[in-house]
Order: structure tokens, then C-alpha cells, then sequence
């Protein structure tokens, strides 16, 4: 055990050990954060929320639209290297993910409704397809967009909170000093630092998947345009077949 004496004698020596490492505490990002007032707790959590789903859609984005360009680019060389519109349907089965092999598919069914050819319904059909199709690639991209303009102004309502903090601090103080108004001050340079660390990624990822949406969407714009080329040439074969 420990001696009394020893305790008594070196106490000085452990109140100041104790109070260097206090110190050296609160200067710590997370004692700052921890140390916050609520108000501004609650804004960082808010802001980690965003941040947090944010990311999620990112990485899942990523991944569905990687892959959904690897099957667009699959069906259209499947396309080309095809004469018979049989042969398009049964080589592409497997691309179920593909916004253009529904258009496809859309066109195919309309195609089986008809008894007389209507290239005019056809592409009607087509075209509400590639708008449903439109619509799944834009899924959560608004929360994106949401994220990277709301942020920063949460994040500054924090900075305001901050600094109101601060001036409290120091109208409460018998002395101005750094000590009075550093709590507030860090308060309000996280929240602006939260703000701006949400809405950066989320506004390059919404721009980066929007230009993919759109190129998605002028693709099955195109193929559209071609299909019905396709369907109208293997049409005109038919007839020559059958007369002859």
C-alpha cells in the first residue's frame, strides 16, 4: 500500500500530473465535441446523419450504376452483332439490370398486343418505359442533393450557436481572455467544419450521377430510335418473304 506521507509529500507533484493531462484533454477534437453545448450535439448528429446516408447511396450507387453500364454496353453489342429480333431476346436474358434491355422488352411486349404493325405505339410504349427507367436511376439522388444544400446552413446555424456561446463566455468573465470565449469559438469551427465535410462529397457524388443519368437516358433515347429502325426493317423482310 501506499504511505500517507508519501502521498502528502508528493501531492503537489500529482495535482499538477493531473492537471496537464486535464489539459491536454480538452484541447482534443473529441473532449471539444464532447464538452459541447446541446445544441450543438445536436447539430453534429444531425449532420452525421446526412453524412452517413450520404456515403451509403454513394457506394450503392457506385456499384448498381457500374453495373448497369457494363449491361447496357453487353446488350447494345449484342444488338449489333444481331439480324433476328429472336435472337436479341434470347441473348439477352441475362441482362436483367439494363435500362435499355426494358426498353427493349417494352417494345417486344407492345409488339405481341398488335395484330397490325403500329410503329407510332410501339415507340409510345418505348418512350414511357425509358421515362420509368429514368425515374429508378434518379432514386436518392435527392437526398444527395438535399444533403449538399442543407449541410452548410445547418452546420452554420451551429457556428451561430457558437458564437453566441462564446460572447456569453466572455460577457461572464471577470477578464477578457482567450479562456472565456475558446469553448464557444470551437464549437462554432466544428459545426462549420461538419457542414462543410457533408455537403462536399454529396454534391460531387449528386453532379457525378447526374451526368450518368443523362447519359443512361440519351442512350435509351437512341436505341429507341434504332429499334424501331429494326423492327420497321424486319418487317419490310417479312412481307418480301411472304410474297415470294
Amino acid at each position: 500500500m501506499i504511505d500517507s506521507d508519501w502521498l502528502s509529500s508528493h501531492s503537489g507533484l500529482i495535482l499538477s500530473l493531473q492537471d496537464q493531462v486535464l489539459q491536454q484533454n480538452s484541447s482534443s477534437l473529441t473532449m471539444l465535441v464532447f464538452r459541447a453545448s446541446p445544441i450543438a450535439k445536436f447539430v453534429l448528429l444531425i449532420l452525421l446523419i446526412f453524412s452517413v446516408v450520404s456515403w451509403a447511396i454513394i457506394f450503392s450507387k457506385s456499384r448498381s450504376t457500374k453495373k448497369i453500364r457494363q449491361q447496357n454496353e453487353e446488350f447494345f453489342t449484342i444488338f449489333e452483332q444481331s439480324n433476328r429480333w429472336a435472337e436479341i431476346y434470347s441473348r439477352t436474358t441475362s441482362l436483367n439490370e439494363s435500362p435499355v434491355r426494358n426498353v427493349f422488352l417494352a417494345a417486344n411486349k407492345e409488339l405481341q398486343k398488335q395484330k397490325i404493325l403500329n410503329l407510332d405505339a410501339v415507340g409510345r410504349s418505348m418512350q414511357s418505359a425509358a421515362i420509368t427507367e429514368t425515374t429508378k436511376l434518379e432514386k436518392n439522388l435527392g437526398w444527395l442533393a438535399s444533403t449538399a444544400s442543407a449541410s452548410p446552413f445547418i452546420g452554420l446555424f451551429g457556428t451561430v450557436v457558437g458564437i453566441i456561446i462564446a460572447f456569453q463566455g466572455l460577457s461572464q468573465a471577470a477578464t477578457a481572455s482567450i479562456q472565456a470565449v475558446a469553448p464557444g469559438i470551437a464549437e462554432a469551427l466544428i459545426a462549420t467544419a461538419a457542414g462543410i465535410a457533408a455537403a462536399v462529397p454529396a454534391v460531387l457524388a449528386y453532379n457525378h450521377f447526374l451526368n450518368i443519368v443523362r447519359t443512361l437516358a440519351a442512350e435509351m433515347d437512341s436505341f429507341s430510335m434504332n429499334l424501331l429502325n429494326f423492327i420497321e426493317r424486319e418487317a419490310a423482310s417479312t412481307q418480301v418473304s411472304t410474297m415470294n
